[in-house]
């Protein structure tokens, strides 16, 4: 929002502003109508009604020292003004008079805010502030050191065909690691404005493998779209799409679907054209097209990688801190380059391997390089992997197959439980571009190189699960911890002897109800910091239970009656 100063801009560009601004702010008041300045205003307030009534922008009215119903009725000073506004006009005048009087009557009509002469004025301005700040659009975090946007926005932004009124689909895929997600989290904080309801649905594959996680998303996009957040409450799926159906087929809505795979999940968020109304624009990514083609998008941007000029960019925007290489480094950064193949997660995760290293050091990285047998980017991921030490190694791992998506501070004390320096490791993660830390202390981290640690922790012991470090698989689970082989159709049991094993069991996830447990048993839990058992069938923990260095306990839907026959050790 931005103050138009009188004299200092054209009407026209007035216009265009307003246009690309969210949320015009109309000030009403007698002084308005002074002669000098009355042409002005009316003008600036043509404007503004122009924008509600053509783009659907929510405009505020504030009527300081005025009734709303002389505005609307134009009575009294308003009368009086328009008069000798009347006085000698010749009909192109008059033309615009009709106009001012539309729009002053149309500004009347809208809810605003009335300050009195006796209203406490710093009371009124936080209720605007408020209601501002929950209308304009949240602006996304994107990458300081992104590259080659500009095109690409401009090309997305072109396919969008913002101006035109049908509902439009545009589907964006690419490999894992391309930018797909950045280049549309850009895309939004460049058009969200010029919508009044907009949703942006992250990690969509990862976090809808069930019914639940679907429902979720079904009820952010109501949320995000409706501002109703805690008024409607989602219980079936089916009840979602009708819910979005019925209150969005009339709405203009901005709707991203970030990181989806199964053409199911999408037919229930966005399932067709006629779900959304007029001027609406939805944007799915995903790495194939078929999912794409299949759902009958308007138009499938692919994401190509980045030119060598643009790369060398990136690669350096990570490597030196500048666009450009080091001296004595031109010659490395370009067989870096080369060997990342231009891809622009790759580029960012060697870069900040190669952070303040010294030429022995680049010579020596690229020298284990060469000895990947392929290009496909967990490969390359692995050199920054392999350059972690131990204490950081262990919580990669952990991450990838445990807390990806959990609270920082959380997982912190849950590490430091486990005798792992969290906080030191953790940054050292971060530094390497290996995982992120949103801006609600969630942990992030690409998909590419969560299934990089899963295929390293997979070669701990290809053939025997039992041998792994960790289990994460509902196969794997089941084929080490029950007596019979596991499937959604059977009752699954745990036993004791499948756990004596696990001596030093750090972590414990159950997350399904049809377990169920024999009288005697018990597990591991001297070093157990986290323990999360949904549908525990038994009335208390294991009698032998050690809670010393437990951090996390979380039983939900359980039968516990209390937590253990004696005093937790």
């Amino acid at each position: 929002m931005k103050a138009f100063e009188r004299g200092k801009r054209s009407h026209q560009s007035s216009y265009k502003l307003l246009k690309n601004q969210g949320l015009p702010l109309l000030c009403s008041q007698k002084t308005m109508l002074i002669p000098n300045a009355s042409k002005w205003c009316l003008e600036e307030l043509v404007k503004f009604i122009n924008c509600k009534e053509e783009r659907e922008q929510k405009v505020i009215p504030i009527f300081y020292h005025v009734d709303p119903s002389e505005v609307r009725n134009q009575r009294e000073i308003y009368k009086i003004a328009f008069s000798r506004h009347k006085k000698n006009a010749d009909e192109e005048k008059r033309g615009k008079i009709r106009r001012w009087k539309t729009a002053m009557r149309e500004a009347g009509k809208l809810a605003g805010y009335d300050v009195k002469v006796d209203s406490y004025e710093s009371e009124i301005i936080q209720d605007i502030i408020k209601e501002i700040c929950g209308t304009i659009p949240m602006v996304l975090d994107v990458d300081e050191k992104i590259v080659g946007m500009d095109s690409r926005l401009e090309k997305l932004v072109s396919r969008l065909e913002i101006q035109s009124n049908g509902v439009r689909m545009v589907g964006v895929c690419g490999l894992g690691g391309i930018g797909k997600t950045t280049i549309i989290t850009a895309l939004y904080n460049k058009i969200s404005n010029q919508f009044r309801s907009t949703s942006f649905l992250t990690n969509v594959r990862e976090e809808s493998t069930k019914d639940s996680g679907l429902l979720k998303f079904q009820q952010q996009l109501l949320d995000d779209t409706l501002g109703v957040k805690g008024q409607l409450t989602l219980k079936k799926i089916h009840e979602g799409v009708k819910e979005i159906k019925d209150k969005l087929s009339s709405k203009k809505v901005l709707v991203f679907v970030d990181d989806i795979d199964d053409s199911r999940r999408l037919e229930h968020l966005v399932g067709k054209h006629s779900w959304f109304g007029h001027g609406s624009r939805i944007i799915i990514t995903r790495r194939k097209k078929d999912l794409l083609k299949a759902h009958e998008v308007d138009y499938i941007y692919e994401v190509d990688k980045l030119n060598e000029v643009k790369a060398l960019q990136l690669f350096c925007s990570y490597a030196f801190r500048q666009c450009l290489p080091g001296k004595g480094y031109r010659d490395l950064s370009i067989q870096v380059v080369r060997y990342a193949d231009r891809l622009p997660l790759a580029l960012k995760v060697l870069g900040s391997l190669l952070f303040r290293k010294g030429v022995k050091d680049w010579k020596s990285e690229l020298k284990k390089l060469q000895e990947v047998p392929n290009m496909e980017i967990t490969n390359v991921l692995k050199i920054s992997y392999d350059g972690l030490d131990h204490t950081q190694n262990m919580i990669f791992l952990d991450f990838a197959c445990f807390f990806k998506g959990a609270h920082v501070e959380i997982v912190t004390q849950v590490l430091d439980g486990s005798g792992f320096k969290a906080e030191s490791g953790i940054n050292a993660l971060v530094d390497r571009c290996l995982i992120t830390i949103s801006t609600n202390k969630k942990i992030e981290m690409h998909d590419s190189l969560a299934q990089m640690d899963k295929e390293i922790v997979y070669k701990e012991c290809p053939n025997e699960s039992g041998e792994r470090s960790r289990l994460w698989k509902h196969e794997d689970v089941c084929r080490v911890l029950t007596i019979n082989t596991c499937t959604s159709e059977h009752e699954i049991k745990f036993t004791f002897e499948a756990f004596k094993r696990m001596t030093r069991l750090r972590v414990l996830i159950v997350n399904n109800n049809q377990v169920q447990l024999f009288e005697d048993f018990t597990f591991p839990s001297h070093d157990l910091t986290y323990l999360y058992w949904a549908g525990y069938s038994l009335a208390s923990l294991p009698s032998n239970f050690h809670a010393n260095s437990l951090v996390f306990l979380y039983l939900k839907d359980n039968n516990i009656k209390r937590l253990s026959e004696r005093k937790l050790a």
